[in-house]
Order: C-alpha cells, then structure tokens, then sequence
C-alpha cells in the first residue's frame, strides 16, 4: 500500500477493509508474526494481544516506504488478563510467554492488564480504576494510533482490535487519546522519541481526557 491509497483507504473504506489492510501490513514484519505464531502455540494462555508499538511503529513504517519493518521498534507489548491478579500467576504466564520466544532475538514485555491497578499509582504516581478487559486496557494508551491489537488462536485465526480505528494510524497523525490514563508528559516525551524516527508524524497538541479510560 501506498501513502496515498492508506490515505484514501483513511477517509472512505469501512472498519473491516481497514482492518484487513493493517493487518495485512503488520504481518508482513516478520518479527511480530513470529511471536503471534510462537503465542498461538502455548496452550491455556489467559486472552491475550500483541498490542501498541511493535504494531502501530511497523505501519509507520511501511508508510514512511522503509524496507526494515522493524526499524525503530524497541519491543513487543503482550497484554494479557488474567483474574488471578497474584504476582505469582502473572510471573507464571510472563516465563512461558518469554521461554516461548527466547530463540528469536526479541523484547517481549508480557503484563497482565488485570493487576495494572495495583502498580500503577506507585510508578505514575496517579490511582486508576481496574481494566475490565483486554479492549478496556488497550484503550488507555497516549495517543489514538497506539490504541491497536492483534491476537492468533491456535486455528491461525487472527483477531484484529482498534479502539479509534485506523485513520490516524494510516495517516501518521499523534492524537492525544480521550481515553487515556497517561498524563500529557507521557504523551509529550513519546511523541518527541516517535517524530526522532519517523519524522513524517504529525503531532497534534495535548487535550485534557474527557473520558475514563
């Protein structure tokens, strides 16, 4: 895909053509594939997603017209839920997500969005509510492009998750989520690391969450 078709794709196609392109994109990056491929294999995983940057940064990518998919990517974001909201369970999940993907060179940073709750005001110093969910937890991130998930069953099949759509993301446009837990220096210290590699964003300025994520 073209910018230009991304773009007109961006104003016109319905959700699940959009959907279908970025997944289509994203799977293209080898490194994201193989870990979706290597999780889809661990049986009895809480539900899961591949989800934030090593997704949305692989769009950028491919827009920008880089042939390394993988360029500027640091890590891969696993979210996970699990009601078991112990560190012990959570540790348990984490070593077999981990052990599963050892061999290929990557960063993989598994989390269960079920007990982010109960570290979250310690490290950001703010209290939120408890996620309800995978979707509830991928719709908390700073900017809209980065609200996006993809999950592969052990039937290879691939379910596609985006809080806002697709249209900033394929657009290459920083919005500032409305349903963001993250505080504006968040937002703003993302987008300057961001805009360093992939100078062809646009940011947008911070507007104050009007929603709880």
């Amino acid at each position: 895909m073209t910018p230009e078709s991304l773009q007109r794709l961006a104003e016109h196609a319905p959700y699940e053509e959009q959907a279908a392109v970025f997944a289509s994109i994203v799977l293209r990056n080898e490194s994201v594939r193989t870990v979706l491929e290597r999780l889809a294999a661990l049986d009895g995983l809480p539900p899961w997603y591949l989800t934030a940057g090593s997704l949305f940064q692989t769009v950028w990518n491919a827009v920008a017209g880089r042939e390394d998919l993988q360029a500027g990517i640091r890590d891969h974001d696993l979210f996970f839920f699990d009601e078991d909201t112990s560190w012990e369970a959570e540790d348990l999940v984490i070593k077999r997500c981990l052990a599963a993907v050892e061999d290929l060179g990557v960063e993989l940073e598994p989390r269960n969005q079920a007990r982010v709750h109960l570290w979250y005001p310690e490290k950001w110093g703010k209290e939120i509510a408890p996620y309800r969910d995978l979707p509830h937890a991928i719709s908390s991130f700073a900017a809209t492009s980065c609200c996006v998930g993809l999950s592969l069953d052990s039937a290879s099949k691939l379910d596609v998750h985006s809080t806002h759509g697709f249209a900033d993301l394929f657009r290459l446009v920083l919005r500032p989520n409305p349903l963001t837990v993250a505080p504006q220096a968040v937002y703003d210290a993302k987008a300057e690391r961001w805009m360093a590699e992939w100078p062809q964003l646009t940011k947008l300025p911070w507007a104050e969450p009007t929603a709880s994520a």
